[in-house]
């Protein structure tokens, strides 16, 4: 039977066993440029570091909508490994991949947001960071137009949100119901169909539905909180 230690004994065992250095690091902020110096050094600054420079509102909404740092570094090796030049975010939000992505890599990036106020966000976001010449931001609505042309495209489950309860969305500023996540899909699955062969696609939480038959799957990713996966369209594979 295990006995729970008391007094000065457990303190000081407990004391010797924490991890100091990171406890110092959690009561210290870090700075924006010792974010980046961090991420451009393939490190990992802890995401509430990151996300200090959205608005609270914004901020506490980060696990659930916006992407993990860690899932970034891992798409921005893979990505370089492949020298991919050019990534699209499908559903950008706040910029933090986007972002991220840039001060990890040389790629440019392309933001798409259907919500105006958090392409203003994420604009600001890539300014203060100083990557804003290689990222771009475009308030548009996925489906209305195509999105540009890139070597790889991202995706965070980013209709997802078409399917949650009321109480769980972002906003009510735009259109969200069940018959727009199907027509989304629809519309997402005829897109990838038309992509050129050679296109890489990264999914983190999936996308909504089933993959296109004519992408192989490449690599797989189950260590962080949600899988992270890449996709090449092949000829061989449809």
């Amino acid at each position: 039977m295990r006995v729970a230690k008391t007094g000065i004994s457990a303190s000081f065992e407990d004391a010797r066993s924490c991890d100091w250095r990171g406890i110092m690091r959690s009561l210290v902020a870090l700075t924006p440029m010792e974010v980046a110096m961090l991420l451009r050094a393939c490190q990992l600054p802890a995401d509430s570091d990151f996300d200090r420079l959205l608005p609270r509102e914004l901020r506490r909404l980060s696990r659930q909508y916006w992407t993990p740092l860690a899932v970034v570094l891992r798409s921005a090796a893979w990505l370089e490994e492949l020298c991919v030049r050019t990534v699209v975010d499908i559903g950008s939000g706040v910029g933090k991949f986007c972002v991220a992505g840039a001060l990890r890599t040389d790629c440019r990036f392309i933001g798409i947001e259907q919500r105006a106020h958090l392409v203003s966000t994420a604009r600001v976001l890539s300014r203060v960071y100083g990557v804003d010449e290689r990222v771009v931001f475009l308030h548009q609505r996925f489906g209305h137009d195509a999105p540009p042309a890139a070597d790889a495209y991202y995706f965070f489950n980013p209709f997802g949100e078409n399917t949650f309860r009321r109480s769980e969305w972002l906003d009510d500023t735009v259109e969200l119901n069940r018959t727009r996540f199907h027509r989304e899909l629809d519309y997402v699955g005829d897109w990838l169909d038309a992509v050129p062969h050679g296109t890489y696609v990264l999914t983190y939480n999936g996308v909504g539905a089933e993959m296109p038959c004519s992408f192989a799957e490449l690599r797989a990713a189950r260590d962080l909180p949600c899988v992270l996966k890449l996709w090449r369209k092949d000829a061989w594979a449809s």
